[in-house]
């Protein structure tokens, strides 16, 4: 949350600006010095607007309100590091959309874990027309993911993050492990 800094000084007083016949007059400085107060976090944020756009360097909060404005895959329950991983990957995730490596690369970022994935899709290029067509007939996506301690939220969050970033055509499985306990969810 954005707010006052004690002590934090302006970087441009309003008393040094003031006309000459306010510099020696003590009501007036002491006035604008709390204006100035007021306004020094106000400047100080101006002065470092960039690094507000930088994920790895702007205030939590920030961060994840530009997870917002970006399309970032988050929830709000990921470690800060893993936030600010996901929003600085998100334009470079909307590129691969909808593709093998942009499912594995979003799991991958919200939950720190390599997901298996297996598709009935495929690509063959063949001199001859009318050849056999790759892939399977039926479309199907299905997502494995092995997690240390697997919670149902784990696979509510995978089901949820699945169904945003496949393709809108395909059926899809998704599918939370542990060494114990197995729990999937079908669409």
């Amino acid at each position: 949350m954005r707010g006052s800094v004690d002590g934090l000084g302006s970087s441009s007083p309003i008393g040094a600006t003031l006309p000459a016949v306010f510099a020696d007059d003590d009501l007036a400085q002491r006035f604008v010095a709390g204006l100035d107060e007021v306004i020094a976090p106000i400047l100080n944020v101006l002065d470092c607007l960039d690094t507000y756009f930088t994920p790895a360097l702007a205030p939590v909060d920030f961060t994840q309100w530009l997870g917002g404005w970006v399309g970032a895959e988050t929830d709000g329950t990921e470690p800060e590091d893993r936030l600010r991983t996901a929003v600085a990957a998100a334009a470079r995730l909307h590129r691969v959309r909808g593709t093998r490596r942009g499912l594995a690369e979003a799991v991958r970022l919200a939950f720190g874990v390599e997901p298996e994935i297996s598709e009935s899709g495929a690509a063959e290029w063949n001199a001859r027309p009318l050849g056999p067509v790759p892939g399977e007939r039926r479309p199907r996506l299905h997502v494995v993911l092995r997690l240390p301690d697997p919670t149902p939220a784990d696979a509510h969050r995978l089901d949820s993050l699945v169904a945003a970033a496949r393709p809108a055509h395909m059926p899809y499985t998704v599918q939370v492990t542990a060494a114990d306990s197995e729990r999937t969810s079908e669409r």
